[in-house]
């Protein structure tokens, strides 16, 4: 089936400013809330968010097969279950609503009340329930850095790195969207020069610039997913900043990897950019070598060209952009990562998110956590209002945004922003 949603030479009749992450080719899913304490399935033209289930209500998904209910949810598990077919169908049909030549909905005022809201009228939501969540380590240039710092210089990957996509399962119960602020966790350190240990909290709180994949239903238990296949089961993508306490981490990660520094809070961006909008940017990612073992490997482009970029914004100051990276630095691609992941019949499930782990470029002004940018905070990143960081301050706000663009169209994710408040006190 053909993906007609790209054309681009499609105009909304909707207003779209031409910098926007959102035109009519983007089409993103995501769920929110509106003034009326509804909340329901939607996508995102411009600066206006669209209801799918009043859409559906009003017979605009006319002739495709959908369950009554299936955008009338507050979460896309179901409509994301359906596979792609159905994801590709409901896409094109939005695409159609809202081009410029059709006026049925354009030409229907009452309609178009029930469905268009301006942005800053709604309230964005998590936009799947999250019953799983991976992360990887898949960006070589952020595991050389690391390695660097942490162990020997000149042997800055451990042996496996260069054959499989090292990841670890995470916690998915502390993942919230965009605008919503996180607690600077407590924990356990070992602090430099000391030999028993202390409790308080984390001195070292880091972001790490990150994307994430959501999958449909992939595989029952046992079954192992084919990486020429895996492309198939992956709905779409969003920013995620995996937040961190280095302190902690250092103390904890031996031997059995990252536990309570990384679970206290991790962050995405609302709206899901499909793979199909993405479809125009693919690009190869870097050579690798030793070549993959017969289950990893793959050929063609299978990653994609996104900028990224981070700021920090201090309380009351202007936002410093600190970092500028791009997804296809990553080594390993998310289809490797899939196929990895089900290869000992691991099962995978709607709404399961994968991230990707901290992208960082080859240049210093690329890396993709402040544990990089400052190496370790013995260098630190000025910001605009004069002040430095080695690490997140209290109050400060991370700011991560993503986009592709061509000659032709611009598809963005719009931003995940989220801002670190002191520990949490209880009352």
């Amino acid at each position: 089936m053909s993906i007609t949603a790209n054309d681009i030479q499609r105009k909304s009749w909707l207003e779209v400013p031409s910098n926007s992450d959102f035109p009519i080719q983007n089409i993103p899913f995501g769920v929110f809330l509106t003034k009326e304490n509804i909340v329901t399935v939607g996508t995102r033209i411009g600066d206006f968010a669209i209801d799918l289930g009043a859409l559906q209500q009003l017979n605009y998904f006319e002739g495709i097969e959908l369950t009554d209910d299936m955008f009338m949810q507050d979460t896309l598990n179901d409509f994301i279950s359906d596979g792609q077919k159905t994801w590709r169908l409901v896409r094109n049909r939005i695409a159609d609503i809202f081009d410029e030549i059709n006026p049925k909905l354009q030409g229907n005022a009452e309609d178009r009340d029930i469905v268009i809201f301006k942005m800053e009228d709604v309230e964005m939501q998590l936009p799947v329930l999250i019953g799983d969540y991976t992360d990887f380590y898949s960006s070589k240039e952020h595991a050389t850095n690391v390695g660097k710092m942490f162990r020997d210089p000149e042997n800055a990957l451990l042996p496996n790195w260069l054959h499989i996509p090292v990841g670890y399962h995470g916690r998915s119960s502390t993942i919230v969207p965009s605008g919503i602020s996180v607690h600077r966790p407590m924990g356990q350190m070992l602090p430099n020069g000391e030999t028993t240990p202390v409790f308080g909290p984390s001195r070292s709180v880091d972001f790490e610039l990150e994307t994430a994949f959501i999958t449909t239903d992939v595989n029952i238990m046992g079954e192992n997913i084919l990486v020429t296949e895996a492309e198939d089961y992956i709905f779409g993508m969003v920013l995620l900043n995996d937040w961190s306490a280095r302190d902690i981490q250092k103390w904890e990660y031996v031997p059995l990897g990252p536990f309570l520094a990384k679970s206290f809070a991790s962050s995405i961006s609302p709206w899901i950019v499909t793979m199909d909008a993405l479809e125009p940017f693919r690009t190869k990612g870097p050579k690798q070598e030793p070549t993959p073992l017969p289950y990893l490997q793959q050929k063609g482009k299978h990653s994609f060209d996104i900028n990224l970029e981070v700021a920090i914004q201090p309380e009351n100051a202007e936002a410093t952009v600190i970092s500028n990276s791009n997804f296809k630095y990553m080594y390993w691609t998310m289809s490797q990562q899939l196929a990895h992941h089900t290869s000992n019949g691991c099962r995978v499930n709607s709404g399961d998110m994968m991230g990707s782990g901290t992208i960082s470029g080859p240049t210093p002004d690329s890396f993709g956590s402040m544990l990089e940018l400052t190496w370790g905070g013995k260098n630190p990143v000025q910001l605009k209002d004069g002040t430095e960081r080695k690490f997140i301050n209290d109050n400060d706000t991370v700011i991560m945004k993503g986009h592709c663009q061509n000659g032709h169209v611009r598809i963005g994710f719009g931003e995940v922003s989220s801002k670190l408040l002191p520990p949490f006190v209880r009352k």
